[in-house]
């Protein structure tokens, strides 16, 4: 050749050593010596080029539509769909990665239909540092099952992408994913792959998206954003991530609520076994991260220990809330025995097994009220029952925290890294605050003994911590603003309410009715009734007496000031109206 004239020798060598077998790379090593010495290193492409290049090679192309600078020229509805695309990523341009030329956005998406920019600039950015990679070949391959797959989806009506993006990779074919896998070097990931993102019917992304409210179900939105999370983060096999800006770009099109995105990651975040993550940063790993280790401790949590759990947890959130001494608290009462006959507001929690929505437990509760073992029940106004919804959440709550905690004692012999052990305080922390909610959420409806004498259901709504300051506050602050519940009683309520049968009221009966009759609110605490009596002797409303053995009256105080500590709850003690304190001062 260097004896003639016009003439160029064109040699071309692959990019990637591992092509060659070993008589390659001898010649290649000899050639490459007189290369070296008498010829000039072209790149063929540059990575402007690469698009025009795989999409001439992959599609059929009519050469009339050919423009001057050798590029094919776009349909109407194709310049249209990148019109609407450049325009999404112009008005979402905060939330997507700097690198991308949003200024050029049209012409971007242009050079690169009917691809997705960041499908070919993926292989790019990310691909082409893996050792086995194959920059033209080997995406070349790869698009081609890609677009045979999205042919046959549009053609069966399955699905109609207006671009090939990164997050519609046919993962659940294995043909393409062996082809994907020889691009990454090795088949480890085809556990992740098909237990993550889709190859099974119970893949997480594909349960997900079935489960999903519509608009994410239509988009398959948690399939896709898994896809380009495997993309962007090289597959697991380098530390590469996927940043939340990088799937916005890769996911995102026009009439897509970006929120759901964010959305779509918690729950993957949250499911998957194989997605690792730290603050905005995805991956796909080849190692099992905690979701998997929660899975695997859950299902060893034995019944007696939830059952245990949960019983200590609905203990001491009803054990909280500064309700003074007066009201009392009884919790998973199996007989009526178990619950004391007194004169006292008493919160009975039930069993959270015995829920609200079975047959047979109003008819329990009933019961209940009425029964004290095999005598009738005197202060079954006093009782406020605490009845559950279900139990099924809860148990699984209770379940979720027992298995983070022991996850939390085993975490050396686990040997987590630091990101693991953050990640693992914060679920622990979150599943205990899950439990206190769902207890909340569940323990939902009361039972009383109602005015007719049958038991009242008070639905307190959906109710969370943020209400109050603990529930059984929360529970007695909506019992007192339906007039259930008093901390306090006018002496004029006694003088409206008084027994007609009755001349003389014993303060031990006045005591009495308002825990055994439902026509009477029931007390926060028993002992403001003798608040109430000082007040009405104070101001003649009422008048406090004591009677001898022959019934007449050894004490007796009217309008004056009676010391509450002076006042007596007893059956030999009595109130008297003001009319019958009149008529008696008068006989004297």
């Amino acid at each position: 050749v260097r004896g003639r004239d016009n003439v160029v020798l064109a040699v071309s060598i692959p990019a990637s050593e591992l092509e060659m077998s070993a008589e390659d790379s001898a010649d290649y090593s000899r050639l490459k010596k007189l290369l070296d010495r008498l010829g000039k290193a072209v790149f063929m492409s540059a990575e402007t080029e690469t698009a025009e290049i795989i999409r001439r090679r992959l599609f059929e192309w009519d050469p009339q539509f050919q423009g001057q600078d050798g590029k094919m020229m776009l349909s109407r509805d194709a310049l249209n769909t990148c019109n609407d695309y450049a325009d999404w990523v112009q008005e979402h341009k905060q939330q997507i990665p700097n690198w991308f030329p949003i200024d050029n956005a049209r012409e971007e998406f242009s050079s690169t239909y009917p691809f997705h920019p960041t499908l070919l600039s993926v292989f790019q950015r990310k691909w082409q540092s893996l050792p086995r990679f194959q920059q033209t070949r080997g995406v070349l391959r790869l698009l081609a099952l890609w677009i045979s797959r999205a042919y046959q989806d549009g053609f069966k009506g399955n699905q109609k992408d207006p671009l090939i993006n990164l997050g519609s990779a046919p993962l659940d074919d294995p043909i393409f994913r062996a082809a994907v896998f020889e691009q990454l070097g090795e088949s480890k990931l085809e556990a992740a792959v098909v237990t993550d993102i889709s190859g099974k019917k119970e893949s997480f992304s594909t349960r997900l998206d079935k489960e999903a409210v519509d608009t994410i179900k239509k988009a398959r939105l948690h399939r896709r954003v898994a896809t380009t999370i495997f993309f962007e983060s090289n597959g697991g096999t380098t530390r590469t991530d996927a940043t939340v800006p990088e799937v916005r770009l890769a996911v995102g099109e026009p009439e897509l609520d970006i929120g759901n995105i964010e959305t779509v990651l918690d729950s993957l975040s949250t499911s998957c076994y194989y997605l690792s993550f730290e603050k905005n940063r995805y991956r796909f790993s080849l190692t099992p991260n905690l979701n998997k280790l929660l899975s695997d401790r859950r299902a060893n949590i034995p019944a007696q220990k939830i059952e245990d759990r949960l019983k200590a947890d609905i203990q001491k959130l009803f054990t909280g809330g500064n309700l003074g001494s007066g009201v009392e608290r009884v919790y998973f009462p199996e007989k009526s025995s178990q619950i004391s006959d007194r004169p006292a507001l008493t919160l009975v929690i039930v069993h959270p097994d015995t829920a609200v929505e079975e047959d047979k437990t109003l008819t329990w509760l009933e019961s209940m009220t009425k029964e004290y073992g095999n005598s009738a029940r005197t202060y079954k106004s006093g009782l406020v029952w605490v009845v559950a919804e279900a139990s099924g959440s809860l148990r699984e709550e209770a379940r979720k925290v027992l298995a983070w905690e022991d996850i939390d004692n085993d975490e050396h012999e686990l040997r987590l890294d630091e990101t693991q052990k953050h990640q693992l305080g914060e679920n622990l922390k979150k599943s205990q605050r899950d439990l206190k909610e769902c207890i909340w959420r569940t323990y939902k409806n009361l039972f009383l003994l109602g005015k007719d004498q049958k038991m009242k259901r008070v639905d307190l709504g959906l109710v969370h911590s943020s209400v109050a300051d603990s529930l059984p506050a929360f529970i007695i602050t909506r019992l007192r603003n339906d007039g259930e519940v008093e901390h306090a009683i006018n002496p004029n309520f006694l003088v409206r309410n008084w027994p007609p049968a009755l001349r003389e009221w014993s303060t031990r009966s006045v005591r009495d009715a308002f825990f055994a009759s439902p026509l009477f609110p029931k007390l926060l605490n028993a002992d403001v009734l003798k608040e109430t009596i000082v007040r009405g002797v104070g101001n003649g409303v009422l008048a406090y007496v004591g009677k001898d053995q022959n019934g007449d009256y050894q004490t007796f105080i009217y309008k004056e000031v009676l010391p509450v500590t002076d006042v007596e709850i007893s059956e030999s003690v009595y109130i008297i109206p003001q009319s019958t304190a009149e008529e008696y001062l008068k006989s004297k």
